[in-house]
Protein backbone atom coordinates (compact mmCIF):
# COMPACT_ATOMS: atom_id res chain seq x y z
CA UNK A 1 0.00 0.00 0.00
CA UNK A 2 1.09 3.53 -0.53
CA UNK A 3 1.98 5.76 1.97
CA UNK A 4 -0.04 8.48 2.90
CA UNK A 5 1.02 11.46 5.32
CA UNK A 6 -1.17 14.65 6.74
CA UNK A 7 0.64 17.48 6.91
CA UNK A 8 -1.23 20.94 8.83
CA UNK A 9 0.42 24.37 7.79
CA UNK A 10 -0.13 27.85 7.98
CA UNK A 11 0.26 29.68 4.94
CA UNK A 12 3.07 31.61 5.71
CA UNK A 13 5.06 28.08 6.78
CA UNK A 14 4.54 26.92 2.47
CA UNK A 15 6.90 27.67 -0.18
CA UNK A 16 5.72 29.27 -2.73
CA UNK A 17 5.86 26.12 -5.29
CA UNK A 18 3.81 24.12 -2.99
CA UNK A 19 1.26 27.03 -2.99
CA UNK A 20 1.02 26.88 -5.92
CA UNK A 21 0.72 23.13 -6.33
CA UNK A 22 -2.15 23.38 -3.69
CA UNK A 23 -3.86 26.58 -6.21
CA UNK A 24 -3.21 24.23 -8.80
CA UNK A 25 -5.62 21.52 -7.89
CA UNK A 26 -8.19 23.56 -6.04
CA UNK A 27 -8.43 25.14 -9.36
CA UNK A 28 -9.10 22.10 -11.38
CA UNK A 29 -11.52 20.79 -9.40
CA UNK A 30 -13.75 23.78 -8.19
CA UNK A 31 -13.02 25.71 -11.34
CA UNK A 32 -12.58 23.55 -14.16
CA UNK A 33 -14.05 20.10 -13.09
CA UNK A 34 -17.09 21.93 -11.93
CA UNK A 35 -17.10 24.62 -14.16
CA UNK A 36 -17.69 27.62 -12.29
CA UNK A 37 -15.64 30.81 -12.82
CA UNK A 38 -14.67 32.42 -9.53
CA UNK A 39 -11.91 33.83 -7.21
CA UNK A 40 -10.64 30.70 -5.97
CA UNK A 41 -7.89 32.19 -3.83
CA UNK A 42 -9.27 34.49 -1.36
CA UNK A 43 -8.25 36.33 1.81
CA UNK A 44 -9.46 33.19 4.06
CA UNK A 45 -6.04 31.30 3.01
CA UNK A 46 -4.13 33.97 4.83
CA UNK A 47 -6.56 32.77 8.66
CA UNK A 48 -6.83 29.01 7.78
CA UNK A 49 -4.77 25.51 8.76
CA UNK A 50 -4.13 23.58 5.67
CA UNK A 51 -4.05 19.87 5.89
CA UNK A 52 -2.40 18.40 2.63
CA UNK A 53 -2.79 14.49 1.94
CA UNK A 54 0.46 13.38 0.24
CA UNK A 55 0.98 9.66 -1.40
CA UNK A 56 3.77 8.35 -2.69
CA UNK A 57 6.95 6.23 -1.50
CA UNK A 58 8.65 9.37 -0.52
CA UNK A 59 6.33 10.90 1.79
CA UNK A 60 7.78 12.44 4.94
CA UNK A 61 7.41 15.04 6.98
CA UNK A 62 8.25 18.23 4.16
CA UNK A 63 5.30 19.47 2.68
CA UNK A 64 7.06 19.28 -1.04
CA UNK A 65 7.23 15.49 -0.60
CA UNK A 66 4.93 12.77 -2.46
CA UNK A 67 2.28 13.42 -4.87
CA UNK A 68 -0.69 16.06 -3.22
CA UNK A 69 -3.59 13.58 -3.19
CA UNK A 70 -5.94 15.56 -1.08
CA UNK A 71 -6.56 18.58 0.83
CA UNK A 72 -8.74 20.87 2.85
CA UNK A 73 -8.63 24.33 4.85
CA UNK A 74 -9.65 25.03 8.55
CA UNK A 75 -10.38 28.26 8.23
CA UNK A 76 -9.94 30.53 11.80
CA UNK A 77 -12.81 31.33 14.06
CA UNK A 78 -13.80 35.09 12.78
CA UNK A 79 -12.99 34.98 9.56
CA UNK A 80 -15.41 33.73 8.07
CA UNK A 81 -18.12 32.30 10.42
CA UNK A 82 -18.12 32.61 14.56
CA UNK A 83 -17.27 29.78 14.82
CA UNK A 84 -14.30 27.46 12.91
CA UNK A 85 -15.13 26.32 9.36
CA UNK A 86 -13.68 23.40 7.59
CA UNK A 87 -13.59 24.07 3.26
CA UNK A 88 -12.21 23.23 0.53
CA UNK A 89 -12.16 20.20 0.95
CA UNK A 90 -10.94 17.74 -2.18
CA UNK A 91 -9.77 14.47 -3.43
CA UNK A 92 -7.54 15.04 -6.54
CA UNK A 93 -9.36 13.12 -9.29
CA UNK A 94 -6.71 10.52 -9.59
CA UNK A 95 -6.95 9.43 -5.97
CA UNK A 96 -10.85 9.08 -5.50
CA UNK A 97 -12.86 6.83 -4.49
CA UNK A 98 -9.92 5.28 -2.38
CA UNK A 99 -11.36 6.25 1.35
CA UNK A 100 -9.43 9.55 1.33
CA UNK A 101 -12.66 12.06 2.31
CA UNK A 102 -13.33 10.80 6.31
CA UNK A 103 -10.02 10.82 6.99
CA UNK A 104 -9.31 13.83 5.93
CA UNK A 105 -12.59 15.40 7.91
CA UNK A 106 -11.76 13.57 10.78
CA UNK A 107 -8.18 15.08 10.65
CA UNK A 108 -9.88 18.34 10.52
CA UNK A 109 -12.48 18.45 13.16
CA UNK A 110 -9.68 16.89 15.57
CA UNK A 111 -7.30 19.82 14.08
CA UNK A 112 -9.91 22.47 14.69
CA UNK A 113 -11.17 21.67 18.23
CA UNK A 114 -8.06 21.00 19.38
CA UNK A 115 -6.28 24.83 18.10
CA UNK A 116 -9.53 26.39 18.75
CA UNK A 117 -11.14 23.91 22.03
CA UNK A 118 -14.30 22.37 22.37
CA UNK A 119 -16.03 24.23 19.77
CA UNK A 120 -18.78 23.61 17.18
CA UNK A 121 -17.93 23.84 13.69
CA UNK A 122 -19.73 25.47 10.81
CA UNK A 123 -19.16 24.47 6.82
CA UNK A 124 -21.04 25.33 3.67
CA UNK A 125 -21.37 21.97 2.16
CA UNK A 126 -22.55 21.42 -1.29
CA UNK A 127 -25.88 19.54 -1.56
CA UNK A 128 -24.77 16.56 -2.91
CA UNK A 129 -22.36 16.20 -0.22
CA UNK A 130 -25.04 16.44 2.28
CA UNK A 131 -25.05 12.92 3.35
CA UNK A 132 -21.36 12.48 3.14
CA UNK A 133 -21.26 15.56 5.63
CA UNK A 134 -23.99 14.04 7.95
CA UNK A 135 -22.07 10.55 8.09
CA UNK A 136 -19.45 12.58 9.75
CA UNK A 137 -22.24 14.10 12.56
CA UNK A 138 -22.74 17.52 10.34
CA UNK A 139 -26.47 18.71 10.53
CA UNK A 140 -28.54 20.66 7.99
CA UNK A 141 -28.82 24.28 9.85
CA UNK A 142 -31.22 25.70 6.90
CA UNK A 143 -32.49 26.06 3.32
CA UNK A 144 -30.36 25.27 0.06
CA UNK A 145 -28.56 28.20 -1.28
CA UNK A 146 -26.57 29.34 -4.29
CA UNK A 147 -23.27 29.70 -3.92
CA UNK A 148 -20.65 30.66 -7.30
CA UNK A 149 -24.22 28.70 -9.10
CA UNK A 150 -23.38 25.63 -7.35
CA UNK A 151 -26.24 24.45 -4.70
CA UNK A 152 -24.95 24.67 -1.36
CA UNK A 153 -26.65 24.45 1.97
CA UNK A 154 -24.75 25.15 5.48
CA UNK A 155 -24.01 22.59 8.27
CA UNK A 156 -23.07 22.78 11.50
CA UNK A 157 -21.36 20.19 13.76
CA UNK A 158 -22.45 20.42 17.90
CA UNK A 159 -19.51 20.53 19.98
CA UNK A 160 -18.47 17.79 21.93
CA UNK A 161 -20.03 16.49 24.91
CA UNK A 162 -18.37 18.56 27.92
Amino acid sequence: MTAIHYGWYRLADLSGPVVHEIIRLRESVFVVEQACAYQEADALDEHAWHLLARVGTDVSQRPEHGTLAAYLRVVDPGAKYAEPSIGRVLTASEHRRVGLGRPLMRQAIVRARAVHGPVGIRISAQCYLQGFYESLGFDVTGQAYLEDDIPHVEMWLAPPDR
